[in-house]
């Protein structure tokens, strides 16, 4: 059981690491191809490949990405993190700053479902010059 869990909190490091750096494809590939992810300000179900797309204007609009403050549990079949997505608005250099909680199913070493929380307001300054 120990080993499971050992292997799920070294995914899910690599999963918010490969994020940091901006390595789309390791993320997309921490999750199985019929992955659910789940964002609390919308209540919509996206796939791996949307989730790509969407991270994919992040990681250009938002340098010095960093998962800090990182609160990381492993439970049997999953994971709990809980963060703080801090970086610069590449267009302003605004700190922007993002308060989160993600829960995760796990199986064979991928991501099944992933279940986003976080204060929809903040994501604006995320946003903010999306469509600039």
């Amino acid at each position: 059981m120990m080993a499971e869990q050992d292997d799920i909190l070294a995914m899910a490091k690599r999963f918010f690491d490969a994020i940091e750096q901006g390595d789309i494809e390791t993320m997309q590939n921490s999750f199985t191809p019929d992955a659910e992810i789940w964002h609390n300000t919308d209540e919509l179900i996206v796939t791996p490949a949307q989730t790509a797309q969407a991270l994919t204007g992040m990681v250009a609009r938002i340098k010095d990405r960093e998962y800090a403050e990182r609160r990381l549990t492993a439970f049997p079949g999953g994971f709990v993190q809980q963060h703080v997505l801090t970086g610069r608005r590449v267009h302003d250099d605004g700190e922007v700053r993002l308060p989160c909680a993600i829960v995760c199913k796990v199986e064979n070493g991928r991501i099944t479902r992933l279940d986003e929380y976080f204060d929809s307001a903040r994501v604006a300054e995320f946003r903010k010059f999306a469509n600039a």
